[in-house]
């Protein structure tokens, strides 16, 4: 694995603030979404995935659930922040992943954008662990050593390291990488995917921001993984996008295919959790983006 650098660090100004929006206290968060939703039950069916071959060229992409996702080229399998957690700490999955871990092909490389926990679960990166590669931005290796881990890689904005015939940049984002409120120093971002030609971006956590039109001029890509969901946030903070959002980036990354995440998996705002996907598929048909828009199930490997 080589690595190269390309590009300024992530700007001070894609790190939103801490401080909670106007209102923010005038709903309880406690009493309407979280208690209620540990008497939901959890949905989601898990039959065996079988995983397709892959021809020259060709890129399948399985959803696991919220932004886990399995990239598979005809020579290497990718998993992309892989969180099997049943509960972030006091927040119910309420959706099983679509893959059991046992059902995984080999995986080569692990890929994760920030330490927030949704992203990062460690009991999940060690059950993954199997001395491949790990990379992760800066000053988030400490998190993921000594796990099982061959390398911890950290990457700054725009930085970008070869493994086999893979190309993997961190692109810049619109969030924070706090793992917890002492270490706001953490890196944060998304992930292009660069193979024979071919270029997948994975958005990690964002809200809407300019730099998604540079993301675009960066390369041309063939799918964009954009999340869609916990834009209702308890704290009023502006860290998600929407779904109308997503589609403005979607717009502006100059992307082929967009395949939404970020969604149906865990509460974390009050939103309803079926509302991303009916919102999307509604501003896509006024923008007449329908037939780009690839609304993948959990589980359901689909090849590009």
């Amino acid at each position: 694995m080589t690595r190269a650098r390309s590009g300024p660090k992530n700007r001070p100004d894609n790190h939103v603030s801490l401080k909670p929006g106007e209102g923010w206290h005038k709903r309880n968060f406690l009493a309407e979404v979280l208690i209620p939703s540990l008497f939901e039950k959890r949905g989601g069916l898990r039959p065996r995935t079988i995983f397709p071959e892959l021809s020259p060229g060709q890129i399948c992409i399985t959803w696991i659930g919220h932004a886990s996702f399995l990239i598979q080229t005809p020579e290497h399998s990718v998993l992309i922040d892989p969180n099997w957690a049943k509960w972030l700490k006091v927040v119910k999955r309420l959706k099983l992943p679509g893959v059991e871990l046992r059902d995984l092909p080999d995986v080569d490389l692990v890929l994760v954008t920030h330490a927030h926990f949704d992203h990062l679960d460690r009991k999940t990166l060690r059950a993954v662990a199997s001395e491949q590669p790990i990379v992760v931005p800066r000053n988030v290796g400490k998190l993921v050593h000594g796990l099982g881990f061959e390398r911890v890689q950290e990457l700054d904005s725009w930085e970008t390291l070869r493994h086999g015939n893979l190309r993997i940049t961190l692109t810049p984002a619109r969030h924070w990488g706090a793992r917890v409120l002492h270490d706001s120093h953490r890196g944060f971002g998304g992930f292009f995917i660069e193979y024979a030609g071919r270029t997948v971006f994975h958005a990690g956590d964002t809200a809407y921001f300019e730099g998604f039109r540079e993301i675009g001029e960066r390369a041309d890509i063939d799918i964009a993984l954009l999340p869609i969901g916990a834009y209702d946030a308890p704290t009023k903070r502006d860290v998600h996008m929407n779904p109308e959002e997503a589609l403005r980036a979607f717009v502006e990354l100059r992307a082929a295919t967009m395949v939404p995440m970020h969604y149906g998996t865990f509460r974390l705002s009050y939103e309803p959790m079926h509302e991303p996907p009916v919102r999307l598929r509604e501003k896509a048909a006024e923008m007449g983006l329908s037939d780009r828009i690839c609304v993948l199930g959990e589980g359901e490997p689909r090849v590009f």
